[in-house]
């Protein structure tokens, strides 16, 4: 089937455009040549890690060579633990042994934690050159290689530290998702779901009646999924670029219960996917009491996350560890916890959580397992 193209306008920024498709790694070194800022690059360097690099490195790395371009790349250790001072230090430290000048690109060749890296690497080296986001993984394809923020975590805590980067161009190749396991396939489910929750009833309908072919990772139904997901997040991100107008903080559903669980429970040990479906089940919940979502929707909500893969966690921790972890969040303010709740489908509210409310919710949640 042909690759589908969705144009990312954010304004302030050049457009960019995230082609989805079966055969557009082939074609990542000839699209380049067609990008303002990229097309004329003395040398492209492609961050990845150790679990893509014998799958995906040399074929990326070809395709540019055979498009004119001269080509290096970074090798890091697979895993969060990437995201870190000390891996982003070597990776700057490796694009200046390189002798990258201003006029470089920057080739983001991974899942979510290589694209974060390699985007704050691009973004702050010289002061900032050009990235191209090459996601292998659904969820990066579906939430962090499009919008543009990039970063490292800190022992504090995730993506403390980073900066609003948009790429030059997204190449979302769904052949590469043949080798996906199981668990990171359902991460990628659980953004879709989130999006489509909060984005319209159309989108949230539609995704329930093809959730087994998403599963079964139907070659068309993903294609669909991946776009109507980035139409969603390029249309929020338009309104709220650096999330200072609390528009694109509907991208946070799901992700305030979902942090504390990573963080508590050892990141690595729950897939981030799975940590935010366990947040959007007890967000629901919690909207149940504080803005009246209705019954039906956590209802539904739960049955569609069961049918991608995403069956409610049977871990917990202390209520008081679980706020406590909440409130060193990036997303507190004042030390206040705010969760994103759905009043309904494709429509949702910020809100503000007292701790004596929000403990008493998660004293429900921890005897519920």
């Amino acid at each position: 089937m042909p690759a589908t193209k969705v144009v990312v306008n954010i304004p302030g920024e050049s457009p960019y455009d995230v082609r989805i498709g079966a055969d557009v790694l082939d074609g990542l070194g000839a699209y380049c040549k067609r990008l303002a800022g990229v097309a004329s690059a003395p040398r492209m360097v492609v961050v990845t890690d150790s679990n893509v690099a014998p799958l995906y490195l040399e074929r990326a790395k070809d395709s540019l060579r055979t498009a004119g371009f001269r080509v290096s790349d970074i090798v890091v250790p697979a895993g969060e633990e990437s995201k870190s001072l000390s891996v982003i230090g070597e990776v700057w430290e490796a694009l200046g042994a390189l002798g990258l000048t201003r006029d470089c690109c920057v080739v983001a060749l991974g899942g979510g934690v290589v694209g974060d890296l390699a985007g704050f690497a691009a973004s702050t080296y010289m002061r900032g050159i050009a990235v191209v986001q090459v996601p292998t993984t659904l969820l990066a394809m579906v939430d962090s290689s499009v919008g543009g923020k990039t970063g490292v975590n800190l022992s504090a805590g995730k993506n403390l530290v980073g900066t609003f980067k948009q790429p030059a161009y997204v190449c979302a190749s769904t052949a590469v998702l043949s080798t996906l396991p199981a668990r990171e396939w359902a991460c990628g489910c659980a953004e879709i779901a989130k999006s489509s929750v909060i984005d319209s009833d159309e989108f949230f309908f539609w995704l329930v009646e093809h959730a087994p072919e998403l599963a079964a990772r139907e070659e068309s139904v993903v294609a669909q999924a991946i776009a109507r997901s980035v139409v969603f997040k390029a249309n929020v991100v338009a309104e709220d670029k650096t999330e200072s107008r609390g528009v694109r903080e509907c991208l946070n559903y799901g992700h305030t219960l979902g942090h504390a669980v990573e963080k508590l429970s050892g990141y690595g040990v729950f897939s981030h996917g799975a940590a935010v479906a366990e947040g959007m089940r007890f967000a629901a919940r919690l909207g149940e009491a504080l803005v009246g979502t209705p019954h039906e929707l956590t209802q539904a909500q739960d049955e569609l996350l069961d049918t991608l893969g995403l069956p409610a966690l049977a871990w917990s921790a202390a209520p008081e560890d679980m706020l406590d972890a909440m409130k060193r969040d990036k997303k507190a303010r004042a030390g206040v916890v705010r969760f994103v709740l759905p009043r309904d489908v494709g429509a949702w509210e910020l809100v503000n959580v007292p701790d004596d409310v929000l403990l008493e919710h998660l004293r429900a949640w921890k005897a519920g397992k």
